[in-house]
C-alpha cells in the first residue's frame, strides 16, 4: 500500500509499505480523507520534540471499514463510515483515574509519538472507532480537529451569559467559536488574517477584530462596556496572545490555554491575582467531545466545505507542506483525498 512518510525534517516520501493485518480486536480501515494538522506541520519542520523519524503523520481521519476482527462487536460492519479517536490512555495515571483520559500522562497520539493514518489502509483497535453513516466523508475528517475547541469551551463551563473572546481563528479556534456560539454565548473572534475572520463571522462569531490593524483593547472596551470578556480562549500559541489573554480578560474571568509556544511567556502576576483569574490548560478531547461534535455536525447547517481550504492528492503533500510553512496565514484546513 502507499503511505506518506516524513523521513527527516522537510523531507516527505510517498512510499510503499505492506498492508497491515487486522487483529482480533481491530478493524482495518480504508482511508478516504485525512486532514493536515498543525502538529503535522511542526513534524515536517522538525519543531515537534515528541516526534522521532521516520514518522507517518495523520490523525484527522475519515475512513470506511474494510475488515473487522473476530472479537469486534457486531455493530461494526464492513462498509461503515467512521472516524477515529487518535489518543491512547493508560488508565493508571492521575488524569486517567479522574476519567480525564485526554490528559493522560502517557498519551501517544497518532502521527506524533506513534505512526499515524496517512496511508491507504490503517489498523486500529475497535474501541477507538466512532461510526456514523449519517455524516459525509468531509465531515468525518473534521470531527477530531473541532473536538479540541469544543473541549476548551466545555472546560470553561461557558454559559449563554458569557462573552467569549477566541484568540486565533485556525481550526482549533474555529471549534471553540462554534461551541461557544452553540451554547448561546456572545463570541468575539480575534486574528490577524481577514479571511479567517470572515469565516469566523459566518460560523457564528458576533464580532471580529483584526488585532494587527485595529486597537484591540479599545474595541473590547466598547463591546463589553468596560467589563472585558468573561472567558478568553488562547488558540494561537504565541507569547503575544498569552499576554493579551491575561491583560484583556475581565475581573474574575477565565483564561483557557490551548496553543503551544516554545518560548517562555512573561506577564505581570498582579493581573492574575487582582482579577482573581481562573487560568487553565486544555488538551486534546474526551469521547464526550467527539460525540458533541458529531451531534453538532448532524444537526447544524454548517457548510463543512467552508472549513476546507484545499483538497489535495497524496502525491503532492510535500509541496503543500512547503507552501503552508511559507504562508501559514491563508490555510484553515487541507484535506488529503485517498479514495
Amino acid at each position: 500500500m502507499k503511505t506518506i512518510e516524513i523521513t527527516e525534517p522537510r523531507v516527505i516520501k510517498w512510499a510503499d509499505r505492506q498492508e497491515p493485518e487486522c487483529g482480533r480486536e481491530e478493524v482495518l480501515l480504508k482511508v478516504n480523507y485525512i486532514g493536515l494538522c498543525g502538529s503535522d506541520l511542526s513534524t515536517y519542520l522538525g519543531e515537534n520534540p515528541l516526534v522521532e523519524y521516520p514518522r507517518i503523520p495523520g490523525h484527522e481521519i475519515s475512513a470506511t471499514i474494510e475488515e473487522v476482527g473476530s472479537h469486534v462487536p457486531d455493530n461494526f460492519r464492513v462498509g461503515d463510515h467512521v472516524t477515529v479517536v487518535p489518543y491512547t490512555h493508560c488508565y493508571q495515571c492521575a488524569s486517567c483515574k479522574q476519567k480525564r483520559f485526554n490528559a493522560c500522562k502517557y498519551n501517544q497520539t497518532l502521527g506524533v509519538q506513534r505512526d499515524g493514518a496517512m496511508s491507504e489502509y490503517f489498523v486500529v483497535q475497535w474501541q477507538k472507532v466512532l461510526k456514523d453513516n449519517g455524516l459525509n466523508d468531509y465531515q468525518l475528517a473534521l470531527v477530531e480537529p473541532l473536538t479540541v475547541g469544543f473541549h476548551a469551551i466545555d472546560n470553561a463551563n461557558v454559559l449563554d451569559t458569557d462573552t467569549v473572546m477566541v484568540l486565533g481563528c485556525g481550526m482549533i479556534g474555529t471549534g471553540a467559536i462554534l461551541r461557544a456560539a452553540w451554547r448561546g454565548a456572545t463570541v468575539i473572534a480575534v486574528d490577524i488574517d481577514d479571511c479567517k475572520l470572515e469565516i469566523a463571522k459566518q460560523l457564528g462569531a458576533h464580532y471580529t477584530i483584526n488585532s494587527r490593524n485595529d486597537e484591540l483593547h479599545l474595541i473590547l472596551d466598547q463591546l463589553t462596556t468596560g467589563f472585558g470578556p468573561t472567558v478568553v480562549v488562547e488558540a494561537a500559541g504565541s507569547p503575544i496572545t498569552y499576554r493579551t489573554a491575561i491583560a484583556e480578560v475581565g475581573f474574575s474571568g477565565k483564561v483557557v490555554c490551548i496553543g503551544y509556544t516554545n518560548q517562555e511567556v512573561a506577564f505581570p502576576t498582579k493581573l492574575w491575582v487582582q482579577k482573581e483569574l481562573t487560568i487553565m490548560g486544555s488538551r486534546n478531547a474526551n469521547p464526550m467531545d467527539f460525540e458533541a461534535v458529531i451531534r453538532y455536525l448532524r444537526t447544524s447547517n454548517l457548510g463543512e466545505k467552508e472549513l476546507v481550504t484545499r483538497i489535495i492528492r497524496p502525491e503532492v503533500v510535500g509541496e503543500a507542506m512547503k507552501e503552508w510553512a511559507e504562508k501559514p496565514g491563508g490555510i484553515l484546513k487541507i484535506l488529503i483525498q485517498f479514495n
